[in-house]
């Protein structure tokens, strides 16, 4: 036991018990997490999404690992604009893989994708295997961001992409107020009356406030490793895209 602490939401807990706690979020909402995702934001994810793809421009044959990847959303559209490939989703919490394989197979895409419960500061594959690593509104959730920064590094080929979408800071004081007003008072009553469970909800909202702004991010996926690296801006700020180059 080393004794170091991190943040889960607003609390501060040890290290060691985060990993734990975040599985027990997401394996109570996992059935109704794709509902969720889109009453919270107003169905804007899904066009935070497209913009991530029209950035990263899949092309035919990449292969793709997708970090808390859940339910497929990422897999799927980047099989779909890649035209073929493979795809590895990767998640904590294997209810939300499950309901990620259903969708697979409805959509007849389950030939395509691979899925593994893993942990994205210690991922099991190989060095120097992946074309792209994308991580969706997900690396907040994990207990040391920077190492699963580096293990992206680790397992991208020379010549890789890494993508990160992330809620962000909104760089007006004003509109950020706003923004939590309804973060804070609406979503986990959301959590409540959609998926019966406020308290998971609760603290999606904490750790949204808890991540490290975009500049403070930026720093890190460079300390990682990565070059030309960069960001934009979406919804003026609510959500980010972080993106570098493994050269």
């Amino acid at each position: 036991m080393t004794g170091k602490t991190t943040h889960f939401g607003f609390q501060d807990i040890p290290e060691a018990e985060k990993a734990g706690r975040v599985r027990g979020v997401f394996g109570s909402v996992a059935s109704k997490y794709d509902v969720m995702n889109d009453a919270m934001s107003l169905g804007i994810h899904r066009i935070w999404k497209d913009a991530m793809m029209d950035w990263l421009a899949p092309r035919p044959g990449q292969r793709l690992l997708d970090v808390a990847g859940g339910t497929g959303d990422i897999a799927f559209r980047f099989l779909k604009r890649a035209g073929h490939g493979e795809a590895t989703v990767l998640d904590l919490t294997e209810p939300m893989l499950i309901e990620g394989r259903k969708r697979a197979e409805a959509a007849d895409l389950a030939h395509s994708l691979d899925w593994v419960v893993g942990d994205a500061m210690a991922l099991p594959f190989d060095d120097n295997v992946f074309d792209v690593y994308t991580i969706s509104f997900g690396i907040r959730n994990v207990t040391r961001p920077q190492e699963a920064l580096n293990e992206a590094f680790r397992v991208l080929k020379p010549g890789g992409r890494l993508m990160v979408l992330e809620f962000s800071q909104i760089p007006n004081d004003l509109m950020q107020k706003i923004y939590d007003l309804y973060s804070f008072n609406i979503i986990p009553r959301m959590g409540a009356a959609i998926a019966n469970d406020r308290d998971s909800y609760q603290y999606l909202v904490e750790s949204i406030r808890k991540f490290p702004d975009q500049e403070t991010f930026l720093d890190m996926v460079k300390a990682a490793g990565f070059e030309q690296a960069k960001y934009r801006n979406l919804s003026m700020g609510i959500a980010c895209l972080h993106s570098g180059w493994k050269l």
